[in-house]
């Protein structure tokens, strides 16, 4: 399947035909298809998160190959940012002002959905399921026409503070973070957890996606003595904290966050035997895992995979959650059925009630409401064995963090 990004790259959508007089008021919408705009960094520092965009694009041509959804194919632009804010806004004005998108799906990387927020609340467009899990984007006054595609870094920087809490109790912790929101989040979850204790047990390290590796970051927080490492931050600079631990020897307890949990991405260019050990919270089962072999939702993935994503590179995640993301964006099209206002796509995405994705981790589902804009609010932790992910305790949610 060729795709040309920063060009359309084309696929189709329906829902029950509408009259040409209302499809023809509302923005991107006709009786044939519906228009929708997707932002991501498919090069850049971030690439290989990227990928989550084309695994969007390979489920929405699946999506048209099916015949779309009521009638009326998607037609899915997605833009390469290059993890840029000032290229993301650039997008974002074609996509609005030029090809006239219905709403923005699955934007992706957290600079670039703040760079870009104000303008798209400011013409009234909808971004549904950013592929960002930043706090702020969770509250409903200031982003009342946003959802979020990922869990709160603020409820997964708690589970891990709890986590880490009851397996190493005293010991001091090390926190190498990206320097913007992302990597924010993360440490200031760690701080609401450990409250007075932060100050005592906490050493932090930041890192600019423009710097060429963290090795220095890693080496300074060895010296600190922590008995644990949480890296939150993109794959590309997971990877090499993971490696430049196992080169000095440190012998820390470590943690990565979500958007750094593939095995592709992540963990074979920082070496699978350095990875042994390294833990991560998951919404989605591991298709690579030969126990989910005769599951079927893994099996329906292995085959779009083969179909849709021939040549990719089959353990990087990053594309299963682009897969489920395009799952996410059916329901809510599903949803909307005649109503493809703007007004109503917001609607839905806060209506999805105990939706259950074959390739979510069991117990694992979607419900959103009025009152929040997350689409998820569950995780399970897992070990990475050296060959596999063994998850490990139960299903957590913001409740149980």
């Amino acid at each position: 399947m060729s795709i040309k990004f920063g060009f359309a790259a084309a696929c189709v959508v329906t829902s029950l035909l509408v009259s040409p007089a209302l499809a023809a008021d509302e923005p991107g919408v006709t009786a044939t298809e519906i228009k929708v705009g997707g932002i991501f960094p498919f090069s850049g520092p971030a690439s290989s998160i990227g990928l989550v965009g084309k695994g969007v694009v390979a489920y929405v041509q699946s999506i048209n190959d099916r015949g779309g959804i009521n009638g009326r194919k998607i037609n899915y632009i997605a833009m390469d940012d290059a993890y840029s804010p000032p290229k993301a806004v650039e997008h974002a004005r074609k996509l609005i002002e030029s090809d006239e998108v219905s709403f923005i799906f699955s934007q992706l990387g957290t600079p670039g959905n703040s760079a870009t927020a104000k303008y798209l609340k400011g013409k009234g467009v909808p971004s549904i399921a950013i592929v960002s899990g930043s706090s702020k984007f969770t509250d409903i006054v200031e982003y009342p026409l946003t959802t979020t595609g990922l869990v709160s870094y603020q409820t997964e920087g708690r589970i891990y503070a709890k986590f880490l809490d009851n397996a190493l109790p005293g010991a001091k912790y090390a926190i190498l973070f990206q320097n913007d929101d992302l990597g924010k989040d993360y440490v200031s979850a760690f701080k609401s957890f450990l409250k007075g204790e932060f100050d005592k047990r906490v050493v932090t390290a930041a890192y600019d996606v423009t710097e060429p590796t963290v090795d220095s970051q890693v080496v300074n927080l060895k010296s600190s003595g922590a008995e644990a490492l949480f890296i939150a931050g993109t794959p590309k600079f997971a990877a090499q904290a993971i490696r430049k631990a196992a080169e000095i020897g440190w012998k820390a307890k470590i943690i990565i966050n979500f958007p750094s949990g593939s095995i592709g991405g992540t963990l074979k260019p920082a070496g699978l035997e350095n990875s042994t050990g390294v833990i991560v919270g998951t919404i989605n089962k591991d298709p690579t895992d030969a126990k989910w072999n005769d599951d079927e939702g893994v099996r329906a993935y292995k085959a779009f995979f083969a179909k849709y994503l021939q040549g990719a590179d089959f353990e990087n995640t990053s594309y299963l959650t682009g897969y489920m993301q395009g799952m996410i964006l059916e329901a809510i099209l599903k949803q909307c059925g005649n109503d493809l206002s703007r007004k109503n796509i917001v609607k839905q995405a806060k209506s999805l009630s105990h939706v259950v994705l074959p390739t979510a981790f069991p117990g694992i589902e979607v419900n959103t409401s009025g009152s929040s804009n997350m689409i998820w609010s569950q995780m399970q932790l897992q070990r990475w064995s050296g060959s596999s992910w063994a998850p490990f305790g139960g299903v957590l949610d913001a409740s149980s963090e």
